[in-house]
């Protein structure tokens, strides 16, 4: 697997996977229009456009023989759910379920860190779903400690997320 800065041409790629995996993580039980207008906005290539041109934003993308098959987003200067947060946010860390258990996410949180250690990052903090346990034990056996809950808000409903944090240093 070979891990390198996302680009420009990128942006179309990570929007599919993007909505590969929201899609299939969080609408289990079928599609309603407050969720498929929250993902048709927030999962486009321009969005992902504006992010790689943003000095705020570093993507690395996981890259195989055919394509892209994850990528992580950093960004600087996220505003905080709660006030323990350093100034980085891990904002995504989608790997394409059919990839999962190869070590993608591992490697793509090993970069992450990398960059980290470049911009004289000492800790990273990212939220995540309360019900998904699956992302909630990685992050948990990779040394994030919880330290929070905050909540995602769509439409008029409020979904519980822990806030994670890891020590860098």
């Amino acid at each position: 697997m070979t891990f390198r800065d996302a680009n420009l041409s990128d942006a179309a790629s990570l929007a599919a996977i993007s909505m590969e995996v929201w899609v299939g993580t969080y609408l289990r039980r079928g599609v309603s229009n407050v969720f498929a207008d929250y993902a048709l906005r927030e999962f486009t290539a321009a969005r992902f456009q504006s992010a790689l041109e943003s000095d705020r934003d570093h993507i690395i993308v996981s890259q195989n023989t055919d394509g892209i098959d994850g990528f992580i987003r950093l960004s600087l200067d996220s505003e905080a759910p709660i006030d323990a947060c350093s100034g980085l946010e891990i904002k995504t860390l989608y790997v394409q379920p059919r990839h999962h258990g190869r070590g993608i996410g591992k490697g793509l949180l090993k970069a992450g860190f990398d960059r980290c250690a470049q911009l004289g990052i000492q800790s990273a903090w990212l939220t995540v779903n309360a019900e998904n346990t699956a992302a909630r034990d990685f992050y948990l056996s990779l040394d994030f400690r919880i330290i929070g809950q905050t909540h995602f808000r769509i439409g008029d409903q409020a979904y519980p997320n822990d806030v994670m944090q890891r020590k860098l240093t």
